[in-house]
């Protein structure tokens, strides 16, 4: 029998830590639920701030995506804004 249906994969959340007396560094790669337990198990790691939060791209992209691959989105924007007390904005 022909499995037909399709694969969907879930990247997980990463998480860069750093051991507090150590200095050893590591990713893990976890749902944020057991990233809680795992730092309720481990209290000698913590966030590795210096790794940052937020790659390079990521913050604002999301809206030159949208116009860009859905340019009718932001008429569809523009239509609800124009409602009475809508507080949506065009992009």
């Amino acid at each position: 029998m022909i499995n037909n249906r399709k694969h969907y994969y879930t990247q997980m959340p990463t998480y860069p830590v750093k051991h507090k007396e150590t200095g050893e560094q590591k990713e893990l790669s976890m749902t944020m639920s057991a990233y809680g337990e795992w730092r309720e198990e481990n209290p000698d790691w913590d966030k590795d701030w210096h790794a940052g939060v937020a790659a390079v791209g990521e913050v604002g992209e999301v809206y030159d995506k949208l116009k860009k691959h859905h340019p009718g989105w932001n008429d569809v924007l523009h239509a609800a804004s124009k409602q009475p007390g809508s507080r949506v904005k065009p992009l």
